[in-house]
């Protein structure tokens, strides 16, 4: 029987309209001031925002190898929680996916557990290129390359390689832009005052503005000369926005770039309250910095909201900080944290849909996805407003049990997330009868 939603308050195109929607067969079928509710099972949100689902284009959800930290399963729970109804999972697990066949086990593994929607990034090391270079990028969204190390061993840092990938991949580039050269130097300085005892407040000096803007720059340069569809990941300076246009529509762009909720939500103040559990890479940096991501991210230099969610466990996170990992959970809470944003006039509801729906859905060249249009796969979030509600250790979902946002409140409550037409998020709980369907790209 088909879902027939009255009286939402939907956000699409930068327009908010009282409309009903209709969906049968996992699409929206029609879009419409009123729709009869004969025959068809109902959904009234009475006024609830109805908003197209959260498309999250970098996630580290890690398996293989990792699952003590987090599963497809696991993550995709707190995904459809949080309003993500796509995700695209990074390479860096154990073992890397580094082989198409690894690759292809991941899906796998994605048709199996994951309830949202799913596609996996292809890794790049110095070693693997004829392996890259047989990538299909209709089922994968792009590449990825580690130009500076983060977790797992997948630093590229050999010029040679680069250049070969940048003048022969058929498809997008997606980049983890710091100089490894640089960061090495700035340990090298910090032992030397600090011995190993590093206090966490220095990691934005280690993982420095220069090491950002040089690699960033880098990749940028790579892409004009060979003329590379290139995808910036967690822009975290002022300076590195220079590299960036905002004079093209998205759909132009060749060279596009994104910027993560905690570059938007914290600032280096926060390391004395938070510690390691906002240790990012790249670091989260100064007010100046996130002053100016905010404006990057309204002009449209940047284009794209995702969350780098990279769940570690909490007893990881409070190891010294040569042995602390880098990376936080964050699908859960990321559209309830920028809707909260809202209310303080940083930004709008019809924009924070543009960021994180409609503008991934645009570059990566989804298919039916991110838009509520007739014809779409029905991926939808429903929002409650004036709806308060306070992160804690009962209503975290994530594996590893924890948040660097617990005890913050929200006034936007997800009462319902559907993913190909189905509920699978209703008042807290997850109905995870029907797996999410891989993602389809029209490269």
């Amino acid at each position: 029987m088909a879902l027939l939603i009255k009286n939402s308050k939907t956000v699409n195109e930068g327009i908010i309209e009282d409309v009903d929607v209709l969906i049968e067969g996992g699409f929206i079928k029609k879009i419409a001031p009123s729709i009869s509710s004969k025959n068809h099972d109902v959904l009234d949100l009475k006024g609830d925002f109805l908003l197209p689902g959260v498309i999250d284009d970098q996630v580290h959800f890690r398996e293989p190898g990792l699952t003590h930290k987090g599963t497809i399963y696991s993550e995709s729970r707190a995904a459809v929680a949080g309003g993500i109804t796509s995700f695209m999972e990074m390479p860096n697990t154990n073992p890397p996916v580094l082989t198409q066949k690894l690759l292809e086990e991941k899906f796998n593994i994605g048709r199996r557990d994951s309830i949202a929607n799913f596609s996996f990034f292809m890794g790049v090391s110095n070693d693997n290129i004829n392996e890259v270079l047989k990538t299909d990028f209709t089922r994968v969204p792009g590449l990825k390359i580690f130009m500076g190390s983060s977790t797992g061993n997948m630093l590229v840092d050999n010029f040679q390689v680069l250049n070969n990938i940048f003048s022969n991949a058929h498809g997008l580039i997606a980049v983890h832009c710091e100089d490894e050269e640089t960061i090495r130097e700035n340990i090298r300085r910090a032992k030397e005052q600090y011995g190993e005892n590093v206090p966490i407040q220095q990691h934005p000096s280690i993982r420095s503005h220069e090491a950002c803007f040089k690699s960033s720059s880098l990749a940028v340069d790579l892409a004009k000369k060979y003329s590379s569809r290139l995808h910036v990941l967690h822009i975290s300076t002022a300076k590195e926005l220079n590299l960036f246009s905002n004079k093209q529509l998205l759909k132009d762009k060749k060279i596009t770039s994104e910027v993560c909720i905690h570059h938007l939500s914290f600032t280096d103040a926060d390391y004395h309250k938070k510690g390691a559990l906002i240790k990012w890479n790249p670091a989260v940096k100064t007010a100046i910095d996130q002053t100016a991501l905010w404006k990057g991210l309204l002009d449209d230099t940047l284009d794209i909201i995702a969350t780098d969610h990279a769940p570690h466990t909490y007893k990881e996170k409070n190891n010294p900080y040569f042995s602390c990992p880098s990376g936080a959970p964050m699908v859960q809470h990321a559209l309830p944290m920028m809707l909260q944003h809202t209310l303080d006039n940083r930004i709008s509801i019809e924009r924070v849909v543009e960021k994180m729906s409609h503008a991934p859905a645009i570059c990566f060249k989804l298919k039916k996805r991110g838009f509520i249009k007739e014809g779409y796969y029905a991926d939808l979030v429903v929002v409650k407003p004036h709806s308060r509600w306070t992160i804690n250790k009962d209503n975290i979902l994530y594996s590893c049990g924890w948040s660097p946002l617990e005890g913050n409140s929200f006034d936007f409550e997800i009462t319902h997330t559907l993913v190909n037409g189905n509920i699978v998020y209703k008042h807290g709980n997850i109905i995870d009868e029907i797996n999410g369907k891989e993602l389809d790209f029209n490269n």
